[in-house]
């Protein structure tokens, strides 16, 4: 399967993608990197792995439909047939949802539906929240309101700042994304006939 992640960060997420299922010509192939800005580190992770990379930022686009417009059509030259968002900041439009529809997944550090969107850590320790977690879901055109794929929660009643929260939930981010891509790769990942919102994994 021909995979595109889209990050706007250090691309540690992406790195995990690299270090554990990306194959050239194997059955998971990352063929493709965008980032939002210029100088995101997650370029230069895949520069090194020899993943072709671009980036979109948004002063070189008249409004976002016009960049992710743009994003589309690099992706779908390159044969992308699941792209995946790894720390990618910028929102995307409904033009860009649709096309990737059932296709599109996302990483967020909260055990959905509690505190999507942005600074989900924050919002969660400002909560008092004990219990953190991460979500790998598909992505509609809601803020984190995707059907919910894989999901782990992590109990962390002594954390006291986000960078202590973030620290904790990374591997789990890393280990709940490779299982997602992996299970998209062999033909697991199916909605359920039984229920409209859920996505079934294995």
């Amino acid at each position: 399967m021909r995979i595109a992640v889209l990050a706007s960060g250090e691309g540690t997420n992406l790195q995990a993608l690299i270090d554990e299922l990306h194959a050239p010509g194997g059955a998971v192939e990352l063929v493709a990197v965008a980032a939002d800005r210029v100088d995101a580190p997650a370029l230069g992770r895949a520069q090194a792995a020899g993943i072709d990379t671009e980036a979109f930022p948004r002063e070189r686009f008249s409004d976002r439909p016009a960049r992710d417009a743009a994003i589309t059509a690099w992706l779908e030259a390159h044969g992308v047939q699941l792209v995946v968002l790894a720390g990618y900041m910028a929102l995307l439009d409904a033009a860009f949802v649709r096309r990737w529809a059932g296709s599109l997944v996302n990483v967020h550090p909260s055990l959905l539906p509690a505190f999507p969107g942005m600074g989900a850590i924050e919002q969660a320790l400002d909560y008092g929240a004990p219990l953190f977690g991460v979500t790998v879901h598909l992505v509609d055109e809601g803020i984190d309101t995707g059907p919910i794929l894989l999901q782990e929660a992590a109990a962390l009643p002594a954390a006291r700042t986000p960078e202590e929260v973030h620290a904790a939930l990374r591997p789990i981010e890393h280990r709940l994304l490779c299982a997602a891509v992996r299970a998209f790769a062999d033909g697991g990942v199916r909605p359920d006939p039984g229920h409209p919102r859920r996505w079934l994994v294995g």
